[in-house]
């Protein structure tokens, strides 16, 4: 049974083999990708067992998804195979002006039927974790109204919860931010978010007001992801800031931010200290950005022991 469980859009990308303006490209490389799914491979790497739930098409694509998942050692039981909408997709574009152009083909896709009658409350219950994106929330009212489910379901069952509001403008516009993203970090027990983030939220100015503003709405813990800056956290009674973990060359900084998460958290599940912690999340994060693709550069358990200097875990036999 997953320790952790998480729910979500998980999408196909086309990734351009060329740069240059996608009407000129001519070969692409495919891959699964998703805020959630990153983050449940991100943990299942660093050994923690995590499920990842949800909406695909009934579809090659959606085959795809579920065969990703499984194979990097995630549990997939309660995923819907959906016959009447098909599997998210996006391109990404590289142009050489920093990070790469993204263009989703999302809409009226399976992951955004998702209802609260989709949900198995006896099946969270089991775990002992769950993590939510705003992305989620703002795919549609009934997936809404689903996270809202699940965070009910898992309090009920003394689950522990994590949020990111992960902010997307084209899908969450001003107007509508606070009412969807606030209920979410206000349910929370870890919050996880980026500086600006957390200042567009909360209506502040830098990372220490970030963190304050975060406490008083409720979470316990909270990490502030910084960038190339590093990241600054608190579980309430002790605040650490940490650098970025170094790396020769920035290829593609999308999947950091997930795979910060994914390591903060496997560090509080496996009963790291705070700044341990979020040194585990640099180094996941920054491991991520050193090829193209979300989750491909994770690392294992046991490389992010060396990364960090903790050597390699010996099992018995």
């Amino acid at each position: 049974m997953p320790e952790v469980l998480t729910f979500g859009e998980p999408l196909i990308l086309l990734a351009p083999e060329a740069e240059g303006p996608l009407r000129h490209v001519e070969r692409f490389h495919k891959s699964v990708v998703g805020a959630e799914l990153n983050f449940a491979i991100g943990l299942s790497r660093l050994g923690v067992a995590a499920g990842w739930f949800g909406r695909v098409g009934d579809d090659e694509f959606g085959a795809q998804v579920i065969a990703v998942l499984r194979a990097e050692g995630v549990e997939t039981s309660r995923v819907l195979l959906d016959p009447a909408a098909p599997t998210a997709v996006m391109f990404k574009e590289y142009r050489g002006f920093g990070d790469p152009r993204v263009i989703y083909y999302r809409r009226l896709s399976a992951a955004s039927r998702l209802a609260p009658a989709d949900l198995d409350a006896a099946y969270i219950g089991q775990a002992r974790h769950l993590h939510l994106t705003g992305i989620t929330a703002a795919l549609s009212d009934s997936c809404r109204e689903a996270v809202h489910a699940a965070v009910r379901a898992a309090k009920a069952a003394g689950l522990t919860v994590s949020f990111d509001p992960n902010i997307r403008r084209k899908l969450m516009p001003p107007e509508t931010l606070h009412d969807l993203l606030l209920p979410l970090v206000d349910a929370a027990d870890l919050l996880l978010l980026g500086q600006d983030e957390g200042e567009l939220l909360f209506g502040v100015q830098g990372p220490e007001a970030v963190l304050a503003a975060a406490h008083a709405r409720g979470p316990r813990t909270v990490a502030v992801k910084l960038g190339a800056a590093g990241a600054l956290a608190s579980d309430g009674d002790q605040t650490v800031r940490e650098p970025a973990f170094p790396v020769a060359r920035v290829v593609d900084t999308v999947g950091a931010g997930d795979g910060f998460d994914a390591g903060f958290l496997a560090g509080l599940r496996r009963g790291l200290d705070l700044r341990t912690a979020v040194r585990l999340g640099a180094v996941v994060g920054a491991a991520a950005v050193t090829v193209r693709g979300d989750y491909e550069g994770y690392p294992t358990w046991n490389e992010a022991r060396s990364l960090l200097g903790l050597g390699p875990e010996i099992h018995a036999r």
